[in-house]
């Protein structure tokens, strides 16, 4: 039987059948209810999500969506999201992946979009199509007791104060704050209402029931709320003794006072003997507040927000630069969507792309480009690893200096 794409979001049928799918392809065996297709088709934007169908059975699955990216200085860059990938275990190495991705690029080119962006699940696949690893995070675990806090102390007297909050008051103040969060942190993308609903009970349809978590707002001297902690605490016991582990689920601050009180307000929970992280910043300031920072230790170190480019002059005048500088860049794509030479020229004033013929300063391919964007990976370092060429020797250097950041991209979401 021949193998058939098609949009899925119009029938409900072949919606349900898709998240199946979904589900089958990432080993997730949930079950999928008639209320969450109805939520799911009412509140999602699904108008470019996509089956291969062999009959009624999907055998592989994509989806795309409007977003924002946001780059070093503040601005902002169109993205054609690239979500929920599977190929069925059955159909592998038929071109199924490669037929839906490269139709979408395309379509998202001529749309406008700026950049696509995605968070593999498999290192291997996606450099092909021309994306790299754009954004890094951590995993920290803290030994409470060792980090020699002093208990009396949640933060300092300049810090504001932290409170704890119910899920009303999540949904009211969360998206503002994450606005203005997200627009001074290069490699953060939007959230949607329905983002905020998910994680406050709001909307409850799923393959699995939700539960609670806690919720601490830090506001600053003046009442504005700068901070929003998400964590979950989960019982033990050690000997005869309660232990509790406080995991973060995301904090996210707009300023570094507030950062800094709320791993302070989480560290400072009586009874709590460690507290784990989960995703946070290559650079996070969590390791910084502890007295003794040998209490905190890292268990995991990844790649996470994938990008690659679609329209190279308006992507690299999105963003502002370290130095003044000039630099040609030859950018092989393998799609050849966005490749070019390209004189990128970096001043107080902003920056301007523009094609030319001069020799150029480095040679790569748009996954390399991707991995400099945001600020998170060296030239230098791509260059002694063979995934770049210099035609000057000072030129990954300059590019350094140029495309570096004081702190680095972190994307604290998943999609």
């Amino acid at each position: 039987m021949s193998a058939q794409s098609r949009l899925v979001a119009h029938d409900p049928d072949d919606f349900a059948t898709w998240i199946q799918a979904v589900r089958t392809g990432f080993l997730d065996s949930g079950a999928v209810s008639a209320e969450e297709v109805a939520e799911r088709r009412a509140r999602q934007d699904l108008s470019r999500a996509a089956g291969v169908f062999e009959g009624d059975r999907c055998v592989a699955t994509y989806m795309s969506f409007d977003q924002e990216v946001t780059v070093p200085g503040g601005g902002v860059v169109a993205s054609d999201a690239v979500t929920a990938v599977t190929v069925n275990a059955t159909h592998r190495r038929r071109g199924l992946l490669r037929g839906l991705i490269t139709e979408d690029l395309r379509t998202a080119k001529e749309r406008g979009d700026v950049v696509s962006t995605l968070l593999p699940a498999e290192y291997l696949i996606y450099g092909r199509f021309g994306y790299g690893p754009a954004t890094s995070a951590l995993e920290w675990r803290v030994d409470v007791a060792r980090a020699g806090l002093d208990p009396r102390r949640s933060g300092q007297p300049d810090e504001g104060a932290v409170a704890f909050a119910d899920a009303a008051e999540v949904r009211a103040i969360g998206p503002e704050l994450f606005e203005r969060f997200r627009l001074s942190q290069p490699g953060a993308i939007t959230r949607n209402q329905l983002f905020w609903d998910l994680r406050t009970g709001a909307v409850t349809a799923g393959p699995r029931p939700w539960e609670r978590p806690f919720w601490a707002v830090h506001r600053d001297a003046d009442g504005v709320v700068q901070g929003l902690l998400t964590y979950r605490v989960k019982r033990g016991t050690t000997g005869n003794q309660d232990s509790f582990t406080a995991t973060v689920e995301t904090l996210v601050a707009a300023t570094p006072d507030a950062e800094r009180a709320l791993w302070l307000f989480l560290l400072s929970h009586d009874r709590v003997t460690t507290v784990e992280s989960g995703s946070a910043p290559v650079d996070s300031l969590l390791p910084l507040v502890l007295p003794d920072r040998r209490a905190a230790s890292v268990t995991g170190d990844y790649d996470f927000l994938w990008l690659r480019p679609l329209d190279l002059p308006r992507m690299l005048e999105a963003r502002t630069y370290g130095v003044e500088d000039e630099i040609v860049l030859d950018v092989r794509d393998p799609l050849g969507l966005a490749g070019g030479r390209y004189l990128l020229a970096a001043s107080e004033k902003g920056a301007s792309v523009t094609p030319t013929t001069r020799n150029a300063d480095l040679v790569l391919g748009t996954g390399a480009l991707a991995s400099l964007y945001l600020g998170d990976e060296s030239a230098v370092r791509l260059l002694a690893a063979g995934r770049l060429e210099a035609g000057r020797a000072a030129a990954p250097v300059r590019a350094d200096l140029l495309f570096r950041t004081g702190r680095r991209p972190w994307c604290p979401d998943g999609f």
